[in-house]
């Protein structure tokens, strides 16, 4: 079949470029965005300037806080500070003294949890409730974000591909499960795609679309919603009706047909005639790539995850958790995957349930010091390939769900690092303080059964704050 072997040799050419092209970004290092350059800033502030969505009298700033290289560093055992191994921890009695009130808050609830552990040691330094099993709301991406970053590891990379059935009449476009893929990806794959049939001399195809790599439901358990697209292989702008909405949007009732829609007119518009609709149906066993695309590393979903706790991106990694371990990525698959993670990095599971990826799901259960512990992994140095679990969290008053929290004004601006958790009657917070010794403290808060999520987020957010001393 020459057709097929000028392809293969097309396809071939492709997958050297992008793996040049994977090599100059993974060296600029990973979703650097302005999360990342507000650090920056930040750490480098003279006279007390904030980031541009927090403006406030001079007078009223925070001094700058610590920037994360240096707090990084200091995990890593390289410190900043000259003798750090003896500064004194801080002592529990002075943690329990200044904690103990704070979680007595009515704001959360009547029974919350609390952990506390030094992140260089990992000793806990104070609890309560520590070991109960909690809903965790979207905490729980904390341990989707290990298991992911162990499983697939850190450099991989999710492919979307446009394989030629012999014959060359039919492509198929294969969803690789990248629940980042966006129009403007998907513009490119469509200009490879053009290019490969022209070189072949192919005018006219049919269009296929494989959905096959994820089994079990499309629909989240919690049916549709606007926080979440129906769950599946194939998708661009994440099945967002308007590709240009942010957040909480209406959603594609099937979201491949769209991105496959949107790849037939992209086609179109390169001078490919495209023969009759696309069509839903698996891509033949004997079809040759023909163009690819591909995600930014894990890496970087993690980082992009836990700032703005996407729950596309969460339920993805899920399943590349699953497909890593030579699972099936779907519900069931995913959740027995990211238990296995995290069971084989020695982590404290009695009575964990990771029904999802994402934390939409209430049957999802962990403890804050399950969540604590995640935390002291990811910042282990034997572990290097797991920091963007703390790179990638909120920063307090600059960043993600954290951005509107945390005023000018609150001791933990800029020092509090932390992923967010909401349900209805659900409020957490989890992640990472620089201490008044300077130590860096992981930390976990669970609230259930609360009335109010504004007074409950304020509590947390006292919490964390407390931390800094």
């Amino acid at each position: 079949m020459p057709k097929v072997r000028t392809w293969q040799l097309a396809a071939g050419a492709a997958v050297v470029g992008l793996a040049l092209s994977a090599g100059a970004v993974t060296a600029a290092g990973p979703w650097d965005t302005g999360q990342r350059k507000a650090e920056r800033q930040w750490a480098a502030a003279h006279q007390g300037t904030g980031g541009a969505h927090h403006e406030a009298p001079a007078a009223k700033r925070p001094a700058p806080a610590p920037s994360a290289p240096a707090v990084l560093a200091a995990l890593g055992g390289a410190s900043t500070r000259p003798h750090a191994a003896e500064a004194p921890a801080t002592p529990p009695a002075s943690l329990a003294k200044t904690l103990g009130p704070l979680l007595a808050d009515a704001g959360l609830g009547p029974s919350p949890a609390a952990c506390v552990i030094d992140l260089t040691t990992g000793e806990r330094l104070w609890g309560s409730r520590a070991a109960e099993p909690m809903t965790p709301a979207s905490t729980v991406k904390i341990a989707t974000a290990v298991a992911a970053l162990s499983a697939a590891g850190p450099d991989h990379r999710i492919p979307t591909t446009v394989v030629a059935a012999p014959g060359a009449r039919r492509i198929t476009l294969v969803g690789g499960g990248d629940a980042s893929l966006d129009r403007a990806r998907l513009a490119t794959l469509a200009d490879r795609t053009a290019e490969a049939l022209r070189e072949n001399g192919t005018a006219a195809v049919r269009l296929g679309y494989d959905t096959s790599l994820y089994t079990g439901p499309l629909l989240h358990p919690i049916g549709p919603n606007d926080n979440i697209a129906p769950v599946s292989a194939l998708m661009v702008d994440q099945g967002r009706n308007d590709p240009r909405s942010t957040g909480p949007a209406t959603r594609s009732a099937d979201p491949a047909r769209e991105a496959a829609r949107v790849f037939a007119d992209l086609l179109r518009e390169r001078g490919v005639q495209l023969q009759g609709a696309p069509a839903h149906g698996r891509a033949a066993a004997e079809a040759v790539p023909l163009a690819q695309v591909l995600s930014v590393p894990v890496s970087a979903l993690v980082e992009r995850m836990l700032t703005t706790s996407d729950n596309d991106i969460a339920e993805s990694l899920a399943r590349q958790t699953a497909l890593a371990s030579g699972g099936r990525a779907g519900f069931a698959g995913a959740s027995g995957a990211v238990a296995a993670q995290l069971r084989g990095l020695q982590l404290p599971l009695t009575g964990a349930r990771f029904a999802d990826g994402s934390g939409l799901d209430r049957r999802d259960k962990v403890s804050a010091e399950l969540l604590t512990a995640l935390l002291a992994r990811s910042a282990d140095p034997a572990h290097p390939e797991l920091r963007t679990v703390l790179t990638g969290l909120p920063v307090a008053g600059f960043t993600g769900t954290l951005d509107d929290r945390y005023g000018p004004a609150s001791k933990g601006s800029g020092l509090v690092r932390a992923k967010t958790g909401t349900l209805t009657g659900v409020n957490t917070l989890a992640g990472t303080v620089a201490g008044a010794d300077g130590r860096l403290l992981g930390f976990s808060f669970l609230a259930e059964d609360t009335s109010s999520p504004y007074e409950a987020q304020a509590a947390l957010d006292r919490l964390a704050a407390a931390l800094t001393g």
